[in-house]
């Protein structure tokens, strides 16, 4: 019998690249993560897990998808203070069993880590350029997500998402305000901005399940992000975008009625 991708839950795939890309960073990025916030994150995240499965009596599942924001959040969130890292993963494996709608959770678990680190913990704070902006490490990622996001059949709300953003800039910024194309470039080399586009948004428990429902929401996403970071003048309009438009993702299942997503 042959062994194929296929036969494998497509979130080992994306546990091994993250592993990957945070084993990179800290040792040749200089992250600025001690292993002891990785391993309180994790340990935080593990154990909230598993102590909702048990007071609820649920099955014994879950547990990749709580490792994928624990290294979500290792990846983007930085903290001076070891107790953040522990304490936003608590709050974001949380929020799966707590704010939900429908029967599935709103929220993308490390978005909302990342957006409850940002608003509530003092020195927190996401670094957009700790990939470093040269090419090559634009286009590792690239690959990397493209593997995971189409392993997991969710790789057209990268795209589109990726698209509506660079058309926006570039209508914007670069033939509207006379920009160089220098810059739009720089734009889309951004290691946080292709983190975000390959292994948040297309996490396919937190958006529309119908491929019509995906676009709309990457549309939204992508406006969203651009209204936060160019016209208030924010920082992380991605981060914050994809929270916002999660409000409305009820609304497009609704309308856009289609099987819920199975791993």
């Amino acid at each position: 019998m042959q062994w194929t991708a296929k036969q494998y839950d497509p979130r080992l795939w994306q546990l091994l690249i993250m592993a990957l890309l945070l084993g990179a960073g800290v040792w040749f990025r200089d992250f600025s993560l001690k292993p002891a916030q990785i391993v309180l994150t994790f340990s935080a995240g593990l154990l909230t897990q598993a102590f909702f499965l048990h007071t609820l009596k649920l099955q014994k599942h879950g547990f990749l998808s709580a490792a994928i924001t624990c290294f979500g959040l290792c990846l983007l969130l930085r903290s001076a203070t070891f107790w953040v890292h522990p304490a936003v993963a608590v709050l974001a494996i949380a929020s799966k069993f707590s704010l939900r709608l429908a029967g599935q959770h709103l929220f993308n678990p490390a978005n909302l880590g990342v957006i409850l680190g940002l608003t509530f913990f003092p020195q927190t704070w996401v670094t957009t350029g700790q990939w470093g902006a040269d090419l090559s490490t634009a286009l590792w990622m690239i690959a990397a997500g493209f593997f995971v996001a189409n392993n997991a059949k969710r790789l057209d709300i990268s795209f589109y998402f990726l698209l509506c953003y660079a058309c926006l800039f570039l209508v914007i910024r670069v033939l509207g305000y006379g920009y160089s194309f220098a810059v739009f470039l720089h734009q889309f080399e951004n290691g946080a901005l292709l983190l975000f586009a390959f292994f948040m948004i297309s996490d396919p428990m937190t958006i529309p399940h119908h491929r019509t429902g995906r676009y709309i929401h990457a549309v939204v996403v992508a406006g969203l992000a651009y209204f936060w970071q160019y016209v208030l003048y924010a920082n992380q309009g991605v981060i914050w975008g994809l929270f916002f438009a999660s409000f409305f993702v009820p609304l497009w299942n609704k309308l856009f009625p289609a099987p819920r997503y199975q791993w």
